[in-house]
């Protein structure tokens, strides 16, 4: 089994920063893309930004350039710090991974239990 524990959500101000950290752990071989999805309450859970395990990452138009995605391969982490907080990125974020249990095994996607992040105005 494959655990991810998310850790550093809260309440912020519009403007201010959070920074979101995400650890796996269990059975695992390898770790591939690895990501940050949020949701609102009756939507759909929506992709912020995923990393590879090379480092390239992609982002959600609405979050480019004040939010940056990071992992430290050796860890099985991924961080994703926001900046510039606005109001409309209220949501609960969820950590995914896709993980590889065995060298011999294809790939299972994993979530995290979600963290809240709130930015007032």
């Amino acid at each position: 089994q494959v655990q991810l524990v998310e850790s550093g959500g809260g309440l912020v101000q519009a403007g201010g920063s959070l920074r979101l950290s995400c650890a796996a752990s269990g059975s695992i071989f390898r770790v591939n893309v690895m990501g940050w999805y949020r949701q609102d309450p009756g939507k759909q859970r929506d992709l912020v930004a995923a990393i590879t395990t090379g480092g390239t990452a992609n982002y959600a138009d609405s979050v480019k350039g004040r939010f940056t995605i990071s992992r430290v391969n050796a860890k099985n982490t991924v961080y994703l710090q926001m900046n510039s907080l606005k109001p409309e990125d209220t949501a609960v974020y969820y950590c995914n991974a896709r993980v590889q249990a065995y060298y011999y095994s294809g790939g299972s996607d994993y979530w995290g239990q979600g963290t809240q992040v709130t930015v007032s105005s």
